[in-house]
């Protein structure tokens, strides 16, 4: 409801944790369905997926209670929630052919959609892979599907309302519905290049940033018939109940980037981050490169824990790529080997990040045909990490003449380790464990100094904090290290000497120095001048 979509905002903003972006999902539509005679004929347990689209705007629960005809409800909820809450951009979802189970022929106002009862017909590989309750109630009770050459119109009046209601962007669901109903529209690759064409049409009309995000979407099909969606969802969903789920979740991900990342964006899903495995989400979405979103009930949310993800304006520190398997992890199965830990790389702008994470223990099953558990208790599992496991390390390194020297700061150990080139560093982990490592160029700043930038040490992408690193002589022939930081909090960084002082915004601040690993560490305050951005100058 639009009361609650309310009080998830306030209750993450007083948290600490402000919203930025706000994606409204299934729920605020038009749906009903059809009376049938035959209550034998109807799949009892998807029905519910039958339900079609009977108008473009948004259901009773968005309505205003006052000047419902002059001012749309959910436009007085989209101007609420970038008004009072400070949310930059809106989202709304919809499917593919408007609802799951389409538009209703009989639904007043929708006939010059001229859309068509069609029944899915599924691949027999499909259905011998993955039998869905969706496609099997589709298949009996039909989908509402919009004739091709009227979807152009279709969209564009529905993106066209969701538009003039202040609504940003949309995320278009259930798209591989389409593969299956190409029969009588010129077959599956014809019909799904007519919807494409016509959703990105409409998208570059009514969202000029390309506000889209695609979602079930790996058909063949909708993946080359798509020329200007960013967006692109990498997995399945989120599920909060299924303790199998979450290791195959994140393996998933990461191997499906391999592809998908080369011409699209990936987008992990949301999460909740009250959750038992609510870390283990966090930390990879933090290092994926992705969207950071929670699904969480108002009230219930782990603040601790979006702190890491989530600086105090709102914003995110995104790794600059989507995040990749590193090279030694290609043809391994971390998910069902019982031997191999998933090692996912990114880049940030003066740094690289290697997550490594224990995804052992469940995986598909050609039987039960689901994601099932097969080992209730996967061993503890040892792998190592190199600097040379981040693919374009050395760009980070900023010169041409980098030896190959990094230090590595392990997130939730709170350790750091200068290793020499090719050196490794190992790492042991249990199921459903975790660890973050900064892989941070080492560079000579002066004779006999060397320095490496590591970030905000509290945030799971420590490194995204570093927008610049510049080193200069000082007037009294000393190093002077500056940094351009994003955010607050403690900062740290590597200097082979204890710096002479450390200010911030010209200020002297307070640092601690740990001679034995080299870590200085000092807390950066919020900024001033410009919203969560300082200098941080530390002389050597």
């Amino acid at each position: 409801t639009a009361d609650g979509v309310k009080q998830g905002l306030r209750s993450l903003a007083e948290g600490g944790a402000p919203p930025r972006f706000l994606i409204i999902d299934d729920g605020w539509q038009q749906i009903g369905s059809e009376n049938k005679d035959d209550p034998g004929v109807a799949v009892q347990e998807g029905a519910q997926f039958a339900s079609r689209l009977t108008g473009i705007r948004e259901n009773t629960k968005f309505q205003s209670e006052h000047n419902q005809e002059e001012t749309p409800g959910l436009k007085r909820l989209v101007d609420e929630t970038k008004k009072e809450h400070g949310v930059k951009s809106v989202y709304v979802w919809h499917a593919m052919a408007g609802y799951w189970g389409g538009v209703k022929p009989s639904a007043a106002g929708m006939e010059h959609y001229e859309p068509a009862l069609a029944y899915p017909v599924q691949s027999p590989g499909v259905t011998g892979n993955q039998p869905d309750i969706v496609m099997d109630s589709l298949s009996v009770l039909g989908l509402g599907l919009v004739h091709p050459r009227r979807v152009h119109r279709f969209y564009d009046e529905l993106h066209a309302y969701l538009a003039a209601c202040g609504v940003d962007g949309v995320k278009v669901d259930v798209q591989n519905i389409v593969e299956t109903l190409g029969a009588g529209h010129g077959g599956r690759v014809a019909l799904t290049r007519a919807y494409h064409r016509a959703l990105e049409a409409s998208v570059a009309r009514n969202f000029p940033d390309n506000g889209c995000i695609s979602c079930m979407c790996h058909n063949t099909d909708m993946l080359y018939s798509a020329k200007q969606t960013a967006v692109v969802r990498a997995s399945d969903d989120f599920y909060p109940r299924d303790p199998a789920s979450h290791t195959v979740h994140i393996s998933s991900v990461a191997y499906n980037t391999l592809f998908l990342g080369e011409f699209m964006q990936p987008d992990w899903d949301m999460f909740h981050s009250l959750h038992p495995a609510a870390e283990y989400h966090g930390a990879a979405r933090a290092i994926g490169g992705c969207p950071i979103y929670v699904s969480d009930k108002p009230g219930n949310h782990n603040f601790d824990l979006l702190r890491k993800l989530v600086l105090p304006d709102g914003s995110v520190l995104r790794a600059q790529l989507p995040g990749r398997p590193t090279r030694d992890c290609l043809f391994s199965d971390p998910a069902r080997d019982g031997a191999s830990l998933l090692k996912i790389w990114n880049m940030n702008k003066c740094a690289g990040v290697v997550g490594v994470f224990n995804c052992q223990g469940a995986g598909w099953c050609r039987v039960a045909k689901k994601t099932r558990i097969h080992d209730e208790a996967p061993g503890t599992l040892t792998g190592s990490v190199r600097a040379e496991d981040v693919e374009a390390i050395a760009q980070a390194a900023g010169t041409g003449d980098w030896g190959g020297e990094a230090v590595v700061y392990a997130h939730r150990a709170g350790e750091l380790v200068r290793l020499p080139r090719g050196a490794t560093l190992p790492v042991t982990l249990k199921r459903l464990e975790y660890e973050l490592f900064h892989v941070c160029p080492v560079r000579a700043v002066a004779p006999g100094v060397s320095f490496a930038p590591i970030g905000l040490l509290h945030m799971f992408n420590a490194g995204g904090a570093v927008e610049e690193c510049t080193v200069e002589t000082g007037e009294d022939g000393n190093a002077v290290v500056g940094l351009r930081v994003r955010g607050c909090g403690r900062f740290g960084a590597y200097c082979s000497r204890r710096p002479a002082k450390c200010s911030v915004d010209s200020a002297d601040v307070e640092f601690t120095y740990d001679s034995d690993t080299g870590l200085v560490t000092a807390d950066v305050p919020v900024p001033e001048k410009e919203m969560y951005r300082c200098a941080l100058e530390i002389r050597v």
